[in-house]
């Protein structure tokens, strides 16, 4: 009972954050048209708080022209655990997300706070903070490393939702940009790169624009400019 209190604590402490950082504004209702495509969002495990899949949401709703709809937890499958790390396969996530994916979706995103990796190169296990099949259906984002080196909690969020943003540009046929600053910069590596981030760039949104992608061309950005 003590540790329940505390979990609910913090998360309460996380919602008056994000209305101090943020403002306590309406977010955008979802679209009603039916033709507006349509995602959900999967949060996976028990570790990830309310606060932190709802940031992702809006996020998601300030970038993109879609219906987001958050669909029930499940438990991280143990198939894609690797044991000698105590990290998941990222690639295992996906494939577990596609097939738990509603059939009138077009887009999944998997939610979780367990640090996930996948293989780079040379390098079998490599720490991420997401993956997403680039011009597909999935992506899986965690986070587990959006803390590092933070300083408060609200920054680690800010961090993560602009991850939610990166992940499903991928998903909707962008590449990493070359441009700093822009959501779809490549990370190279460490999570430090989100903190100068902002928006897409006049060339991803282009880019978007020309694959027949929504992409709101005046977002209201949910977090401060760098």
């Amino acid at each position: 009972m003590a540790f329940r209190a505390i979990e609910v604590s913090r998360r309460a402490f996380l919602a008056m954050s994000c209305v101090l950082l943020f403002g306590n504004k309406t977010w955008g209702a979802e679209p009603k048209h039916d033709n507006v495509p349509k995602l959900v969002i999967l949060p996976l495990g028990d570790e990830l708080a309310l606060t932190d899949i709802d940031f992702v949401r809006h996020s998601l709703e300030a970038f993109f022209d879609i219906r987001i709809e958050v669909i029930a937890r499940q438990s991280l499958p143990q198939a894609a655990l690797y044991a000698p790390r105590k990290r998941y396969r990222a690639e295992k996530l996906l494939t577990f997300l596609d097939a738990h994916t509603p059939k009138d979706a077009q887009r999944v995103v998997g939610l979780t706070a367990v640090d996930i990796s996948t293989t780079k190169g040379a390098i079998f296990d490599w720490g991420v903070l997401g993956l997403a099949t680039i011009d597909g259906r999935v992506c899986v984002l965690s986070k587990f490393r959006c803390g590092r080196g933070t300083k408060t909690a609200e920054q680690a969020l800010v961090r993560y939702g602009k991850t939610a943003v990166h992940e499903v540009g991928h998903t909707l046929g962008l590449d990493h940009c070359p441009t700093a600053g822009c959501i779809m910069e490549d990370a190279k590596g460490t999570v430090t790169t989100t903190d100068r981030e902002y928006d897409l760039c006049p060339r991803c949104r282009t880019r978007l624009r020309s694959l027949g992608r929504a992409a709101r061309d005046n977002p209201t950005i949910p977090w401060p400019k760098p």
